[in-house]
């Protein structure tokens, strides 16, 4: 991922300290987080920026393409940054972590699901729920 400065400033902010404790807060969490917990967190540490600047933060960078929202339930989201461009999501039902699939793993399903039922593909979004190898005993993971 690039440096948070550039990031901010191609999502239209200022990479001021706040925003930029906001970024590598959501950076050391491999799963989405919501704005709430994400003030929470930040004001145990004592670097809680205002609640009102970690949504606008969230908001942007997600409207750039640097971050992906999730349901978290009661109509709240929860923000997980991403790589930009095109790319789908495996999704652990039990302890929320998120991982990212390249696009060219899921492109040939895609269109071979739409032609078989005579649709013609202009764009797909996949994501993919189930159990970690952690939350689901370790199992084995298939690359």
């Amino acid at each position: 991922m690039m440096a948070v400065d550039q990031m901010l400033e191609r999502a239209g902010l200022k990479a001021t300290r706040q925003r930029t404790v906001i970024v590598r807060a959501l950076e050391r969490s491999g799963r989405p987080v919501t704005a709430q917990a994400l003030h929470a967190r930040l004001g145990r540490s004592g670097n809680a920026p205002g609640l009102a600047t970690i949504y606008r933060t969230l908001q942007a960078l997600e409207q750039a393409g640097y971050a992906r929202t999730f349901p978290a339930g009661e109509g709240e989201l929860s923000y997980k940054l991403c790589n930009p461009g095109h790319h789908h999501h495996l999704i652990c039902e039990r302890c929320g972590l998120v991982v990212e699939i390249p696009s060219c793993e899921v492109e040939e399903w895609a269109g071979e699901v739409a032609r078989r039922r005579g649709f013609t593909l202009s764009a797909h979004q996949a994501d993919v729920f189930g159990l970690c190898p952690q939350c689901a005993g370790g199992a084995r993971v298939r690359v």
